[in-house]
């Protein structure tokens, strides 16, 4: 039988100019993006993977966390609980997809829009096989006496900054769209990565939120964002 036949209509989602300034003077650096969070469209911003364990991730970018949890916010970086995680819980559950955004050796912390947020030390195992609908993630420090749940959109993610910004720190922003890959096939992403000396269109940007433009340095004026 064939397909139905059907009509997708839309537009170029990536077809944007982020740069109001001239782009050969902005600062940029040459990055590794960690695997296993699709495609991170330009203008993405990012944070640092600060792991202790060199068989994770460490020092590779990924994306930066939003402090709001409003559920409409653009959030890249977080592998949101398909349960919730109970009391003194060492173990976690994500989707299949989303524990590809994980290494063993990673650290990762622990969030939702009630509770404060906690390090969970490092990823000790990734268990892939035991169940067709989850993944489940085993983490070396367990939660506390409160309980993460998926009613308060609790997530787990990379730890990528200090406790005062919900262990997110923005470091600058994606230049180019890239494809980090999802699931078992992810492979993570060459990328550059803007540092400042540029005005860019704040508009243009995503999962940016407040904290990250102080992280940046970044001033807005109208539509731009000024980055010393």
């Amino acid at each position: 039988m064939p397909d139905t036949p059907t009509i997708i209509r839309g537009v170029q989602t990536d077809y944007k100019h982020l740069y109001y300034s001239e782009e050969l003077a902005a600062l940029r650096v040459p990055v590794t993006l960690q695997a296993g969070y699709g495609v991170l469209k330009a203008g993405t911003i990012l944070a640092k993977n600060l792991s202790n364990l060199t068989t994770g991730g460490k020092d590779q970018l990924v994306p930066y966390n939003p402090t709001s949890f409003t559920g409409t916010e653009d959030h890249p970086g977080r592998a949101y609980l398909v349960a919730d995680s109970g009391t003194t819980a060492s173990t976690l559950k994500v989707t299949i997809s989303d524990s590809y955004k994980f290494k063993v050796g990673d650290d990762v912390i622990i969030n939702d829009n009630t509770t404060t947020a906690e390090n969970l030390g490092a990823v000790t195992a990734i268990d892939r096989t035991t169940y067709t609908n989850y993944a489940v993630i085993t983490v070396t420090t367990a939660t506390g006496g409160t309980s993460f749940t998926t009613a308060r959109f609790a997530y787990i993610a990379v730890e990528a900054g200090d406790s005062s910004n919900n262990y997110s720190d923005a470091v600058g922003i994606l230049e180019k769209s890239v494809d980090t890959g999802e699931g078992s096939d992810a492979a993570g992403a060459l990328a550059t990565l803007i540092l400042g000396n540029c005005v860019v269109y704040e508009g243009m940007l995503t999962n940016f939120d407040s904290a990250a433009k102080t992280d940046i340095s970044g001033t807005s004026f109208g539509q731009y964002l000024y980055i010393r």
